[in-house]
């Protein structure tokens, strides 16, 4: 799942705007959310829900892969998730 080093770093940095720790918020929710649906198929207020959450990740890693490409990768590769499709 996420590396312990990672939850590690974001915890001591204690800066919960950081697009890092959102990210990596959205990520764990989105992870909760998917094993929720897995289970009851047919809550469509929690698919909703996931996929407002999956949008507001989406956005965020296109703004940090815009700004800093290289921290970009990192939260990628530490994360586990795919990369955005670019237009």
């Amino acid at each position: 799942m996420v590396k312990n080093s990672f939850i590690s770093i974001i915890s001591q940095e204690e800066n919960k705007g950081s697009v890092e720790f959102q990210v990596f918020s959205f990520t764990n929710k989105i992870r909760k959310l998917t094993s929720h649906l897995e289970l009851h198929k047919k809550d469509y207020l929690s698919q909703r829900g996931l996929r407002k959450i999956l949008g507001k990740r989406q956005r965020l890693l296109a703004y940090l892969s815009k700004i800093n490409r290289v921290r970009y990768k990192e939260l990628i590769d530490q994360l586990d998730i795919r990369e955005i499709k670019t237009r």
